[in-house]
């Protein structure tokens, strides 16, 4: 299955971001900033990281409900499997 390079492009922008945010994440605790705020910043990078996985899954979805062969059952399920690891 190959996946849409707006898609692709998309998710990667979206994970330069959260290397940037583990970037941060790794300064404030080396500075000793407030709990509150690290985990603040902790739950916003997990946020990106889930959406940058869901937006990989849905557009495998997508093709693979767009086709009606065997193939795209099994890749389906495999999806399904992928989806419930995120979630």
């Amino acid at each position: 299955m190959e996946l849409n390079e707006d898609v692709l492009s998309d998710v990667v922008k979206r994970l330069r971001r959260a290397q940037g945010q583990v970037g941060g994440l790794v300064q404030m605790i080396e500075d000793g900033r407030d709990c509150k705020d690290v985990i603040i910043q902790l739950a916003a990078v997990s946020r990106a990281l889930d959406r940058a996985g869901f937006k990989l899954i849905a557009s495998g979805l997508e093709q693979c409900v767009s086709d009606d062969s065997e193939q795209a059952k099994a890749d389906m399920a495999q999806l399904e499997k992928l989806f419930l690891t995120l979630a």
